[in-house]
């Protein structure tokens, strides 16, 4: 057994033990018992208080956000000199925090790929308020990469394709995922360098791309970074972080105040100055107890290596690939349609596909839900967030997305309707550290054993979700 096998057995062993396969990690990465058993110890060991004193308890409280703060720089290769790292509740958490912040105006953009999650296409709402033109680079079908004439076309200031929505000429910020939450395709960093050279501000989507990759912010520098840390080791949610360079914080300008953003405030004069550096973008009260969980859970997949969680998530997703093209009906047409490239190459271990049946139809993706959880499979199905990627990937033409806007009485599946699709998004396999090849082998055969030679019927499924 290797040594991630033996780590999968040990570590993950619950997975095993209740015959659970496990194949959601871009949602979510999955906890070792190491991890849970040091959060434990250090609680029971300690005292620890709101770290908003100087009391002992605080100041021991303090002492462990701070050496996670510290911890998270070095894993990300940051000068502390250069970036500052701000706790939020997640990924979405640090998007929102750049977004309020941002000087929107008339005289400059925001620029963003089809491919991005919505929690990164909720930012156009902020600049439209603010009278910020809104940009979306297109995707070159079938592999689902960004179209790099456009991108250059757009941080050049050449004028968008016709009928995107326009502001000022001016830069702005720019923001894309390193790695899609949808197809998995891996987008080149070096559009970080070539932005910022433009004069742009950009803003990386790390979430997806940071639980199997080495992100070094000494070589590319973004301006702001997003990171949910519940996905690069399981535990502990509800903690992610905003990577930024300090240099840009000082630019954001918040929209409000809160307990622990003030330097100095006053209530009956209506004044008040914000605190420097982090501070000022930490709402109250930070998670002090589970913050410093961040620090061991970094030292672990670091004693692990990151290179090697790599190596290990692209030979099973090889595998996966493989094993998908292979799977066809009796007659020798495929089974499984895939989405973007079709092998490792510029992909991470997130592949999007749908299930066909024997007639050739997509077989609708809540059946494969409740099929695959009926045989104790955990994956992921619908648009993911990311609504961009699944346009392109389906083929949706713009005029016909314009002209089915949902009604206030329409239902999800009457505006699918509209659209022309069979169904509403795809099905998500991902895989990640405590992933091994048995969890492979089981999605392929239960894709054949259940749907070979089948067209399964969607009636009498429950409501559509879809985001």
């Amino acid at each position: 057994m290797d040594s991630l096998g033996a780590l999968r057995a040990v570590e993950y062993g619950y997975l095993d033990e209740r015959r659970q396969v496990y194949l959601d990690h871009t949602g979510a990465g999955l906890p070792a018992r190491a991890q849970v058993r040091a959060h434990a110890d250090r609680i029971a060991a300690g005292c620890y208080g709101n770290p908003h004193s100087v009391s002992p308890a605080s100041e021991a409280s303090g002492e462990l956000v701070e050496r996670a703060r510290a911890r998270v720089l070095a894993h990300f290769r940051a000068d502390p000199a250069e970036y500052a790292v701000v706790f939020t509740a997640n990924a979405t958490g640090a998007c929102r925090l750049v977004g309020e912040a941002y000087p929107f105006g008339p005289d400059n953009r925001l620029v963003l790929t089809l491919d991005n999650h919505n929690s990164v296409n909720g930012l156009r709402e902020y600049a439209r308020g603010r009278g910020a033109g809104t940009v979306y680079v297109p995707l070159e079908a079938p592999g689902l990469g960004i179209d790099a004439t456009a991108m250059d076309a757009v941080l050049t200031g050449a004028r968008p394709q016709a009928g995107t929505e326009t502001g000022a000429r001016g830069p702005g910020l720019l923001a894309y995922p390193a790695q899609s939450n949808f197809s998995g395709v891996q987008h080149s960093l070096d559009w970080v360098t070539r932005a910022r050279a433009a004069g742009w501000d950009v803003l990386l989507d790390a979430a997806a791309y940071v639980p199997t990759n080495v992100l070094d912010l000494g070589r590319f520098s973004p301006d702001f970074v997003a990171v949910s840390w519940y996905k690069v080791f399981g535990y502990p949610t509800g903690i992610g972080c905003l990577l930024a360079r300090r240099e840009a914080l000082t630019r954001l300008r918040r929209p409000w105040f809160s307990g622990g953003t003030i330097h100095v405030v006053s209530a009956q004069g209506l004044w008040h100055h914000m605190a420097d550096g982090e501070a000022a973008f930490e709402d109250g009260t930070v998670n002090y107890l589970s913050i410093p969980d961040i620090e061991f859970g970094l030292d672990w997949i670091t004693g692990i290596g990151v290179q090697s969680i790599h190596r290990h998530v692209t030979s099973l997703t090889a595998e996966l690939l493989a094993g998908l093209r292979g799977l066809r009906h009796g007659d020798g047409s495929p089974l499984v349609r895939i989405y973007g490239p079709p092998d490792t190459t510029g992909r991470g271990g997130t592949v999007a596909l749908n299930l066909l049946g024997a007639d050739g139809r997509v077989i609708d993706e809540r059946i494969v839900g409740r099929d695959s959880a009926a045989r104790g499979i955990s994956l992921r199905t619908g648009c993911f967030c990311n609504p961009g990627t699944g346009e392109v990937a389906f083929a949706i033409d713009r005029d016909v997305l314009g002209g089915a806007v949902r009604t206030a009485t329409g239902t999800i599946d009457d505006y699918l309707g509209r659209l022309g699709l069979p169904s509403g998004g795809a099905v998500r396999v991902s895989l990640g550290l405590s992933s091994n090849a048995a969890d492979v082998s089981a999605f392929l055969a239960f894709a054949a054993q259940t749907y070979r030679d089948r067209s399964p019927d969607p009636a009498g499924l429950s409501p559509r979700l879809v985001c």
